[in-house]
This record gives structure tokens, C-alpha cells and sequence, in this order.
């Protein structure tokens, strides 16, 4: 992950915010990092029952790029479980604060339509 001179302060911001070891990620520098994603499975009740919507969760990273947890911020809980059993399957390129291994957390949205 390349930042400019803005995107080191703020991942110096968000260290500051989340501790030092722990790093606040975008959506967008987020999914740049993805190195392996597993799509959410639209669950078979939500379909009979024409269950459409947005799902927001917040996404801990481990510093070896793994899902350490998953933790639901908005949405229908049939569709959050859903997305939240798929990203803890993701992989992430380790994420680094100060040039040392660090933690992140990141906020992603998904949207199941049918």
C-alpha cells in the first residue's frame, strides 16, 4: 500500500484515535488490500421472503492480514450474518503502522438485491 504525505497522516490520526498498534482503513484502501474474498451467500430465507437491503460491518484486521472479527454496525440480521460469515473468510496483505506489523479495522458495505 503506497500513501502520500495526506495518507500517512491520517493513518497517524487513526493510530492515535484506535491505539498505537490498531490502524483506521477506508472502504477503498481496504478492498485494495484484499488478497483472497469469499462473496456472502444471499441466505435462502431473506429470498423467500424478498429480503433486499444494505449491510454495514465493521472488519478487524490481524497484523498477519487475517479476520480477527466481525462486528455488525447496520442492517437486516437474516443479511449481516450472511456477510459477516463471508469476510471472515477473507485474507488481507498485512497492513503496517511506523514500519512495524499493525492491526487495522476497517468499515464495508454490502448489498444484497435480488
Amino acid at each position: 500500500m503506497r500513501l502520500n504525505r495526506m495518507g500517512w497522516m491520517a493513518l497517524l490520526a487513526a493510530a492515535a484515535l484506535f491505539g498505537n498498534d490498531t490502524v483506521r482503513l477506508s472502504e477503498a484502501e481496504a478492498k485494495k488490500a484484499i488478497v483472497s474474498k469469499v462473496d456472502p451467500q444471499y441466505p435462502q430465507m431473506a429470498r423467500q421472503m424478498h429480503l433486499t437491503g444494505r449491510v454495514v460491518v465493521d472488519v478487524y484486521i490481524d497484523e498477519d492480514g487475517s479476520v480477527d472479527k466481525v462486528q455488525t454496525l447496520n442492517g437486516n440480521a437474516l443479511l449481516t450474518s450472511a456477510a459477516a460469515n463471508a469476510v471472515k473468510r477473507w485474507k488481507f496483505t498485512p497492513f503496517t503502522s511506523g514500519g512495524h506489523p499493525s492491526k487495522a479495522v476497517t468499515s464495508l458495505a454490502f448489498d444484497f438485491r435480488m
